[in-house]
């Protein structure tokens, strides 16, 4: 500012020293002759290599999960992303009125589990629908059916498919816990109702037009879309189960999760049980 001043003045044919105006502006001479010294951020390479091939691989990883998964400490992986631009930007999210009731969180494993369904292309088979069921507690995707059709014995494979993975067979639970889903006609079937109630399960539906009441087993279906099906070309309804199943098993016992304490869905379900 002092030397803004100065050069002003100059030009207007009026010559006053630095040390003048720094008196009567009571400015602190260093200050008008400070530099900066600060150098320039550097990088390591030893470390931004493998999280760049990490990104370039799975682009939709955060630092947290990119850090967790190469062992990096996680403030370190950040200040990388920021400096190389690699943040990922999230969503804008506006207004979203909110339903307090209904939380779809569990206290313990085998209290809540919630399921849901979806679309996937896969190729010279068309679109196919995809039935998955989760742990509320340790968001573990349990069980899963791809298929053409979009009927009940889809979701009917993928919960029986759950409960294998779960208790080891079929048959009614010991202790009888909460199915979540939402209104659809394959959710409200007599079919599936009835497989419902034969395995001992209680069905709980979420309020119409209200998918944040389900909102875990949305968001794995968003994480599953984001980092398997939109980024392969299925060729068919073959290739899309397989692929689709390894990502699963990616899912569920190598992929942290921050609402988990950084921990993978197996883990957080060994914790527990």
């Amino acid at each position: 500012m002092i030397e803004t001043i100065r050069q002003g003045l100059q030009a207007d044919g009026i010559t006053v020293s630095i040390s003048k105006l720094c008196r009567w502006f009571e400015v602190p001479r260093r200050s008008v002759y400070y530099r900066p010294v600060k150098a320039a951020p550097t990088l390591q390479g030893h470390f931004v290599a493998p999280i760049k091939a990490m990104i370039e691989e799975n682009p939709s990883f955060g630092y947290r999960t990119v850090a967790h998964l190469l062992g990096f400490n996680k403030n370190t992986v950040q200040r990388i992303f920021q400096l190389k631009g690699w943040q990922v930007r999230k969503r804008p999210v506006g207004f979203r009125p909110r339903i307090q009731s209904l939380p779809s969180v569990a206290k313990a494993p085998n209290e809540r589990w919630a399921t849901d369904m979806c679309r996937v292309w896969a190729g010279r088979d068309g679109w196919t629908t995809m039935a998955l069921v989760i742990d509320c507690h340790s968001r573990e995707l349990l069980g899963w059916h791809l298929s053409r059709s979009g009927k009940s014995k889809t979701a009917e494979s993928a919960l029986e498919q759950a409960l294998i993975a779960r208790f080891g067979t079929l048959g009614r639970v010991s202790e009888p816990f909460l199915l979540r889903s939402d209104n659809g006609l394959v959710f409200t079937s007599r079919s599936f109702t009835s497989l419902v109630r034969s395995y001992g399960l209680r069905q709980e539906f979420i309020t119409p037009h209200s998918p944040e009441q389900n909102g875990l087993v949305e968001r794995v279906i968003r994480t599953l879309k984001e980092q398997c099906v939109h980024r392969h070309r299925f060729e068919s309804l073959q290739h899309a189960s397989r692929l689709i199943g390894d990502w699963i098993h990616f899912y569920n016992h190598r992929r942290p999760h921050q609402a988990l304490n950084m921990r993978t869905p197996a883990e957080a379900f060994a914790l527990a049980a």
